[in-house]
């Protein structure tokens, strides 16, 4: 059993849910967040009075699963990545679990 953790933007929520269920992994838990980039120096440059800017909403899931369905759940969000029209893709990261009770 592994730790599975997912994080996206808050507009790829539905489809993050959508991929767990194609996956088979039923059981998962989900929190909004904040997701924060640092700014283009660039843009911080040009701007006499850069504003302080909050987090992009952002939504992450976790689960504790197996790694077979984790590796469906990868080529799925490795598909999906692949299609999109933003820099925003779907992340993941998998941590073995050495105990639980």
């Amino acid at each position: 059993m592994k730790l599975l953790v997912v994080t996206a933007v808050e507009q790829f929520e539905k489809e993050v849910i959508k991929l767990f269920k194609e996956a088979d992994i039923e059981n998962f838990s989900g929190s909004e967040i904040d997701g924060y980039k640092p700014p283009a120096s660039l843009m911080m440059k040009s701007n006499w009075f850069p504003k302080e800017k909050g987090g992009v909403e952002s939504s992450l899931f976790f689960s504790f699963t197996e790694d077979k369905k984790i590796d469906t759940l990868f080529g799925l969000i490795k598909a999906f990545n692949t299609n999109l029209e933003t820099n925003n893709p779907i992340k993941a990261v998998v941590v073995p679990i050495e105990r639980s009770i």
